[in-house]
């Protein structure tokens, strides 16, 4: 008999009860805090986390205003200012139930679920060919989360390791009577290991550059892409929203950042049609953000802006998956 060598386990990490995923002929193990949005921290290859993590206690998750590892956006990503329409409606925010955070602009950001701590892990398994957890989140079972997005529906992740890639799936379940804007997205910090950021290089698959004003929201315009692929990080930085994204027969965009013979790609699946690309100055990692929605997609589809906008019909669910491999590491 083939002896197992895919793990899927419960841990204690600095006393904070936590999932692992490995994969041991590929040398890459994945660790998640259910209680801390669910956020995977860490995916180490061959001992080396690919993944930007400051801190060496992954329950800091739970009270740091910083992100870090993957943390998932949702039910709204990036920024949103002054609530949202949707089905004819307008909802305001309730910006004392605690759950809305706000960047410099005092911008609601990153919806509402970025460390909370509801999820429950539901199936934890490992065959001979993969590792896998799938965890939970009934949003409509928190009056605090209902308070600023009044859709009734359910969260199901799943982190799949198979050959040396990781998949992060996500289905979102319509619990409403309404129809509900999915303008979800993830928020990945890589790093590449040993390697400087402004020694490295990236690939950004994309056409075209959403414009926008001082404070990062859309216009509702696009304008031609100002670099050419592969693009040196030592001369271009970035916080920037991009579509019409370069995909291959599969339905799949592939983005890369790579230096010293090593390299991460992120590939998304059909259903993430925008990216935002984060690579900051004085920072040494990028974030490859898929996204359902453009920032602040829901109000400009609202406007007659956004054509792109994907709603989930009531009873119904949405559902798509990013993954994320390396080379060389």
């Amino acid at each position: 008999m083939k002896k197992l060598t895919y793990r899927a386990e419960r841990a204690q990490d600095h006393e904070a009860p936590v999932v692992v995923l490995a994969d041991e002929d590929h040398g890459v193990e994945v660790r998640i805090l259910p209680s801390g949005g669910n956020r995977a921290y860490s995916m180490t290859v061959h001992g080396e986390n690919i993944l930007h993590f400051p801190s060496q206690n992954p329950a800091t998750i739970r009270t740091s205003r910083g992100l870090d590892g993957i943390p998932f956006l949702a039910p709204w990503a990036n920024r949103m200012p002054g609530g949202f329409h949707a089905n004819g409606q307008h909802y305001a925010f309730n910006m004392e139930s605690g759950t809305v955070r706000l960047d410099g602009n005092g911008i609601p950001i990153h919806g509402l679920l970025t460390a909370f701590p509801g999820w429950e892990v539901k199936e934890l398994t490992a065959g001979k060919d993969f590792a896998r957890v799938t965890s939970r989140l009934e949003f409509w079972r928190y009056p605090q989360l209902m308070a600023n997005w009044p859709f009734a529906h359910e969260y199901e992740m799943t982190y799949r390791l198979a050959g040396g890639v990781l998949e992060v799936h996500l289905a979102v379940l319509n619990r409403s009577m309404d129809p509900m804007p999915i303008a979800v997205g993830f928020h990945p910090y890589f790093v590449l290991p040993g390697v400087p950021v402004t020694e490295a290089t990236a690939t950004v698959p994309v056409r075209s550059h959403v414009d926008a004003d001082s404070r990062l929201l859309p216009t509702g315009e696009t304008s031609p892409i100002a670099f050419t692929n592969p693009v040196s990080l030592g001369d271009h930085r970035f916080d920037d929203g991009f579509t019409d994204l370069v995909r291959d027969s599969s339905g799949h965009a592939r983005f890369s950042v790579e230096g010293r013979g090593k390299k991460i790609e992120v590939i998304y699946g059909p259903k993430y049609p925008v990216a935002i690309i984060y690579a900051p100055p004085g920072q040494n990692y990028i974030c490859f953000e898929p996204m359902a929605a453009l920032t602040n997609g829901v109000n400009l589809a609202h406007e007659g802006k956004y054509s792109g906008l994907q709603m989930v019909k009531p009873g119904e669910k949405w559902e798509e998956s990013f993954w994320v491999r390396t080379e060389g590491i």
